[in-house]
């Protein structure tokens, strides 16, 4: 089963994620099978790859908690209605 969730990335006190697609079995900082976005928690700054998270979604993926959250504050799902309809 894939996920989408946080990958830390930056130096200490600093953390920025990475949002990627991975398999469940993998730890936090494993290899995943696709970049799909950016989050920066310090400037509130979000990077998504739409058609990218659209792709794992339809395939079955789990966004986690934060994930989901994070995609809600950015309007996906607004959007993602839009290009459906």
């Amino acid at each position: 089963m894939v996920k989408l969730r946080l990958k830390r990335c930056g130096r200490k006190q600093q953390a920025v994620y990475r949002i990627v697609a991975i398999d469940v079995r993998s730890r936090r900082e494993g290899r995943d099978l696709r970049k799909v976005g950016f989050y920066d928690p310090i400037k509130n700054q979000t990077c998504l790859n739409v058609p990218a998270i659209l792709y794992f979604l339809e395939k079955g993926a789990q966004p986690t908690r934060t994930v989901y959250d994070i995609l809600r504050k950015a309007d996906f799902f607004k959007e993602k209605e839009r290009t459906l309809n």
